[in-house]
């Protein structure tokens, strides 16, 4: 396996390179990253900051406050929409990168961890995850959501 991959946004204006392997990455079902993908879940793979290059474009971003009271702030391409990065608070010094983005073989890191399966779409299967949790390990909430955004 390469020590670096590629990948971007739709439209190709951001570009960046990841360097050695992900610090984890995981199925996501919550609410947050149904809304971000328009999909039933996220695929997040995080790197420590110091592992990401940005190669070309700009970012915009987008902050809010997750349950829990801390700040998360996604990063897309201004052009195309496409969110690339996200920047949970709870995660201080890692970048989580949308699995979707990597140039292809897109998926070429090991998952085996889903999160939030309280929000899991009825029609999602996955097979070979050994971790699944109904919400995460850092899921402690101080505030009350919206209904559009409670899980379960």
């Amino acid at each position: 396996m390469p020590d670096h991959h590629d990948g971007g946004c739709a439209c190709g204006a951001v570009r960046y390179r990841t360097t050695g392997a992900p610090e984890k990455a995981a199925i996501c079902h919550c609410r947050y990253c149904q809304l971000r993908t328009g999909s039933a879940f996220g695929v997040s793979v995080y790197f420590r900051d110091s592992a990401i290059q940005r190669l070309s474009g700009t970012l915009a971003p987008y902050t809010f406050q997750t349950e829990s009271g801390r700040a998360f702030t996604q990063h897309f391409c201004p052009v195309c929409g496409t969110t690339v990065f996200w920047n949970p608070e709870v995660f201080a010094g890692m970048t989580g990168i949308a699995g979707g983005t990597f140039d292809p073989p897109s998926f070429w890191y090991d998952i085996r961890r889903e999160v939030f399966t309280r929000s899991r779409a009825g029609f999602v299967a996955l097979t070979g995850m050994t971790d699944s949790s109904p919400t995460s390990s850092s899921h402690a909430p101080v505030i009350v959501e919206k209904p559009a955004l409670t899980g379960g």
